[in-house]
């Protein structure tokens, strides 16, 4: 999107919120005081923040997801005026933050409210790998933001603590067989040497103790939308091309030429592509999309 298209996205934008916050006030209607159904209006940045907030809700929270598009590429999303609406009549906003999601910034400046709170995942989360915004795959940072969207759900809405409190004790106990899995994986193949298109498996390969052989350098790039430095694409590929690595864990929304040809060269050396992805897959739980993951990963190691 050049300038001068981007500045006129956003002065709709701001008209639009201006329209439909001028029509909440003739209706008697906050912004801060929630829909009209008595639940807390919340929304998420990701769907998968958003999954984990329709569970802690407890049928108390209107839960509205923004990015969901298993096939898009987060980097490159672009806000709607739909997007910014819903922004400016929530109580509470949860995005990843860490410059993975900018966007989110832009459209809670385009409709400040003081009652509005906003969780940032990356601020609250246990274990923050450098320069890897994909926090959410790391369990111990999703058992803390839980606890957070959590309370901040009980500060909006303290009558229903109780119901609170036993939906987050019930979803961190749901994080077990996850958990139990990674300890499994460690268990057999400790060690083993694996390929990654990009940082984002980085937060599970390091507490399974798989041997990331591919360069930082190559994976950080790729994970930003840059070119990685020529001498790690050649790494990277002699890599698969030699059989150094035993699995090739591949990014599957964010492609390019260079990750496309590590593709390639992995199935003609046979060696076994595990599918990631950073948006959770219709359909899908934040568990069952985590433990789907690390079983087709276990299965590759063992193939």
């Amino acid at each position: 999107m050049n300038k001068n298209k981007r500045n006129n996205f956003w002065m709709l934008v701001a008209a639009m919120l201006s329209l439909a916050l001028a029509l909440n006030a003739c209706s008697g209607t906050s912004t801060s005081s929630g829909n009209n159904t008595g639940t807390v209006s919340v929304v998420a940045a990701e769907n998968f923040y958003g999954d984990i907030a329709q569970q802690l809700g407890a049928g108390h929270a209107s839960v509205v997801t923004i990015l969901s598009d298993p096939n898009a590429d987060p980097h490159d999303y672009e806000s709607t005026v739909q997007d910014g609406v819903a922004v400016s009549k929530a109580q509470l906003v949860i995005e990843n933050g860490s410059d993975y999601d900018t966007w989110m910034d832009k459209l809670l400046a385009a409709s400040p409210n003081s009652n509005r709170i906003v969780l940032i995942a990356a601020n609250v989360a246990s274990d923050l790998l450098p320069d890897n915004p994909h926090l959410w795959y790391g369990i111990d940072n999703v058992q803390s933001i839980a606890q957070n969207i959590t309370t901040d759900l009980e500060k909006l809405d303290s009558a229903h603590k109780a119901d609170y409190d036993a939906a987050l004790a019930k979803f961190q106990a749901s994080l077990g067989p996850i958990q139990q899995k990674i300890a499994e994986i460690k268990n057999k193949y400790n060690g083993t040497p694996v390929g990654l298109t990009e940082t984002i498996f980085l937060y599970q390969t390091q507490p399974i103790g798989l041997n990331v052989l591919t360069p930082f350098e190559f994976e950080k790039a790729i994970a930003e939308g840059n070119d990685p430095p020529a001498d790690t694409v050649v790494t990277a590929n002699d890599q698969v091309t030699k059989s150094q690595i035993k699995v090739l864990i591949y990014n599957v929304q964010t492609v390019t030429p260079i990750t496309t040809n590590l593709q390639n060269e992995a199935k003609q050396n046979n060696i076994p592509i595990v599918p990631v992805s950073e948006t959770m897959p219709l359909g899908k739980t934040y568990q069952s999309w985590m433990l789907d993951q690390l079983n087709n990963l276990e299965q590759a190691l063992g193939g």
